[in-house]
């Protein structure tokens, strides 16, 4: 029986970053059922997630030989890499300096460019089937990796891959009731919340590894998230205020 309370950090983590890799896939999957049909589409996308199945069942049960220190230093470095590019793009773009992504456009940007490949258009077309199948192939790389490094060290898997499917089923399943993507998902805001949990995760299993002794066991990740929050918000301050000043100081 899965304990909620212990649980509940590791699906949230999971349940929200997978939405944003689920919600840019389904952009170019629904470009593909749009142009070349709903076939090809949904064939893709079921070689992909039933390799990505593959992936989590393979390097889960992998991670259970290597010893518990090794795996929470190396888990908890990858996850602080990949929760700080995270962040680092999300505070850029609360501040202004990157363009916040527009999957409208992806998707009439993808559109277009399906329109200009050549073959069939319906059943078993190629270029379809390979498209979607990409899409959700590289994105859901993503989702494997939060899924297994949030789950693996606490022994949190099962909860860890709950939290994804159900993103992945809230997705698609808007998505294809929409028939369009979903632009106005607020993508930034929730990548910026993926970045600070997992980079909190990240600084957790690392002291761990270590042999930290942190503050309250488990109860020092809801402060170190504050932590990386409230630095977070500074930055986007400063960014903003720089930008404000540069805008405003007359040109040399």
């Amino acid at each position: 029986m899965i304990d909620v309370a212990h649980s509940s950090p590791a699906i949230l983590a999971s349940f929200l970053a997978s939405s944003v890799e689920c919600v840019e896939a389904l952009t170019i999957v629904l470009a593909v059922g749009a142009v070349r049909g709903w076939r090809p589409a949904l064939i893709g996308t079921a070689l992909a997630a039933g390799l990505l199945v593959i992936l989590v069942a393979i390097f889960g049960a992998g991670l259970s030989l290597i010893p518990l220190a090794s795996l929470q230093t190396a888990i908890g470095i990858l996850l602080l890499l990949f929760g700080m590019r995270w962040l680092r793009k999300a505070v850029l773009r609360a501040g202004g300096i990157i363009a916040l992504r527009d999957e409208a456009a992806n998707y009439a940007s993808e559109t277009q460019a399906l329109r200009s490949e050549p073959g069939e258009r319906r059943g078993w077309d190629p270029i379809g089937i390979a498209t979607s199948f990409k899409a959700v192939t590289l994105e859901g790389i993503e989702v494997v990796f939060i899924v297994i490094a949030v789950g693996a060290v606490g022994g949190l898997l099962v909860p860890a891959t709950i939290g994804a499917l159900a993103a992945a089923a809230m997705v698609a399943g808007i998505g294809l009731l929409l028939h369009r993507p979903l632009a106005r998902v607020p993508e930034n805001a929730l990548k910026f919340a993926v970045g600070i949990m997992l980079s909190s995760f990240g600084t957790f299993w690392i002291g761990e590894g270590y042999g930290v002794e942190w503050p309250g066991g488990d109860l020092s990740v809801p402060g170190l998230i504050a932590g990386f929050l409230t630095a977070s918000l500074i930055s986007v301050g400063i960014i903003r205020r720089i930008r404000r000043l540069t805008l405003l100081s007359p040109a040399a």
